[in-house]
């Protein structure tokens, strides 16, 4: 019997965490229903706003 081991546990510990933290911000932000729907489909991609907004502050 072979066992494997996750070597990347933590990152989706924080991926995870992360997620559920953007998703409340989105869709409490949400006036309706389709756009309580956008901030969770934002809150799937909460890295690209994060690193998009990192590099936008960097440039200036």
């Amino acid at each position: 019997m072979t066992s494997e081991v996750q070597k990347s546990g933590p990152a989706g510990a924080v991926y995870g965490l992360g997620l559920i933290g953007a998703a409340i911000y989105f869709i409490s932000q949400a006036g309706t229903f389709w756009a309580g729907v956008l901030g969770f489909l934002k809150a799937l991609v909460w890295p690209a706003f994060l690193v998009y907004e990192l590099f936008k502050h960097l440039q200036a």
